[in-house]
């Protein structure tokens, strides 16, 4: 039977005629997944349901010391933030003026290949870290404040207030769909001069919005990098919290959300923390964080508290995002529901865009309607196909789930309540499917390392591309193992929050689990999906 079951998972796996690319996931892990996925389901589905899990937190007073002393040195930080920027500067430079072969240019290579995947991976160990160090967000600061990290001047902006319609993340997931379509549809990602004019963009958008708004509006409303990192970092076992709660409760001042002052200049007492510090950039009181979601790990807090009572700390991987499911039943806002749902969506369609037939369909799609050029029309329309179809899924998995549970409440309310228990689907294939390019095409790179204009560089001949095809960084088992498990705990984690979600709705200890499936059949759909896409054998992106 299990020969049965492997030949046949064997005849789902798309081979290609010819062309190099990296092998999907063996059908044996592929099997493994799939009745793991079977146990999982039959877990939350057919057996009591209890609220009762405890979330996990972990102190470590050594630990806490260690990493408090460091988060409120400045120049640690300005450290981190200034090599950044000339890796940026460098970036710019090598994608306007060097060759134009993408894997020898340290621009994409950087970008594409170490940059974009790496940031994605370090989520799950780091949150939101990278934000703090962001290349974007530091040259901004330094070009409008005109100081390395002090407060700026009240003049050096216009600070006004962000208007009404655009104080959400609406903006942050046009910005996603708009920088994916310029990513795959018009082949940034293959252009080291089009990756330097994105990265310009984003500095400037950064400056501009520094310029004019108060504080950091861009961080927390326009980045669709940031607001990803954001909501991923909340499945993070690492958070910037108070070190003693009842010392936040007691504070008068606010430091971490007003910042601090020079003594001399106003009445702001900082017996401790440093003084003339930027106030939160995305308007959080550090004493009521309770998620990762706007923090931008910027220290911010940290360097102005005048207890020294802000820190990292450690959790159990993903009892943010368990803990908010219990806690917060019905607020969720709903266009932080749809970013995660636009996630879910984007990260399945870069996926199929890697496949080795994606091409040739959309060729002789365009064939068909009479696209020419750079088949734009024809790459829009796959595009948004792509993105419709979990989204019109999912809106009938909450309409179906609404008529079981017979619930008074209003559709956005619990179209909102359901949506984190999507954001691991997203998460964990994105990580999976990232690890790939990763390991597998960041060989040679420290050759581009020591020519980063890629002087004299010729294009990788088919000997170059075979020995980086068959000698990743990590070995094949390894990776299949790791995006395996990682599939099982998407699921997992996504069942485990949709369960407890449907248990606050229906607010009742004897809750109907079978008001689960409609969702439990949306997270199987998308998992499915997610798992197929990582069969497949996926071309090389450079």
């Amino acid at each position: 039977m299990i020969e049965s079951i492997i030949s046949f998972i064997n005849k789902l796996i798309y081979v290609p005629d010819s062309g190099m690319v990296h092998p999907g996931l063996p059908a044996g892990w592929v099997a493994f997944v799939f009745f793991s996925m079977v146990v999982i389901a039959l877990r939350y589905t057919f057996f009591a349901y209890s609220s009762s899990e405890n979330v996990n937190s972990f102190h470590y007073p050594i630990f806490n010391k260690i990493i408090k002393r460091i988060v409120t040195r400045p120049w640690i930080l300005i450290s981190l933030r200034l090599f950044a920027a000339i890796v940026f500067l460098v970036v710019i430079y090598a994608g306007l003026f060097g060759t134009p072969i993408p894997e020898k240019n340290i621009a994409t290579v950087l970008t594409w290949t170490i940059w974009w995947s790496g940031v994605v991976i370090s989520i799950f160990f780091v949150g939101s870290a990278w934000c703090a160090i962001c290349p974007w967000d530091a040259i901004a600061t330094w070009l409008v404040r005109r100081k390395l990290w002090k407060r700026g001047n009240k003049t050096s902006s216009l600070n006004l207030r962000v208007p009404k319609i655009l104080r959400s993340v609406w903006p942050a997931l046009l910005m996603f769909v708009g920088l994916t379509w310029l990513e795959l549809g018009v082949g940034v990602t293959v252009s080291p001069y089009a990756t330097a004019l994105m990265a310009l963009l984003m500095v400037v958008l950064a400056t501009i919005s520094l310029a004019i708004y108060e504080r950091k509006a861009f961080c927390r409303y326009f980045c669709a990098i940031g607001r990803t990192i954001g909501v991923y970092s909340t499945i993070a076992p690492i958070a910037l919290r108070p070190v003693n709660e009842k010392t936040c409760a007691d504070c008068k001042t606010l430091e971490c959300y007003h910042g601090s002052l020079d003594s001399g200049i106003d009445n702001t007492t900082n017996a401790k923390g440093l003084a003339n510090i930027e106030p939160c950039p995305t308007h959080l009181v550090m004493g009521s964080l309770t998620q990762n979601t706007y923090c931008t790990s910027c220290g911010a807090c940290s360097m102005s508290c005048p207890h020294e009572n802000v820190s990292w700390q450690i959790r159990g991987v993903a009892d943010e995002v368990i803990h908010a499911s219990r806690t917060t039943t019905l607020r969720g806002r709903v266009d932080e529901a749809w970013f995660i749902l636009g996630l879910v969506s984007l990260t399945i369609f870069h996926g199929i865009t890697m496949m080795p037939y994606w091409e040739g369909a959309i060729q002789n799609f365009a064939y068909t309607i009479g696209d020419s050029g750079q088949l734009l029309t024809s790459f829009s329309a796959g595009m948004l196909v792509s993105m419709l179809i979990p989204i019109i899924l999912f809106v009938i998995a909450i309409k179906l789930t609404q008529q079981l549970i017979k619930t008074k409440e209003e559709y956005k309310r619990i179209f909102s309540a359901f949506a984190l228990s999507i954001l691991p689907l997203a998460f964990t294939y994105h990580i999976a499917h990232n690890l790939t390019h990763l390991v597998r095409e960041s060989a040679g790179f420290w050759n581009v390392v020591f020519n980063p204009f890629g002087i004299n560089a010729l294009p990788l001949g088919m000997h170059e591309l075979h020995m980086r095809h068959m000698n990743p960084l990590v070995a094949d088992n390894i990776i299949f193992a790791i995006q395996g498990l990682l599939i099982i705990f998407g699921f997992w984690l996504a069942l485990r929050i949709a369960r407890q979600r449907l248990y606050q709705i229906e607010n009742s200890k004897n809750s109907n689990n079978f008001a689960l499936i409609p969702i439990l059949v949306f997270i199987a759909i998308i998992s499915f999906a997610d798992l197929w896409l990582l069969m497949q054998p996926m071309v090389m992106r450079m």
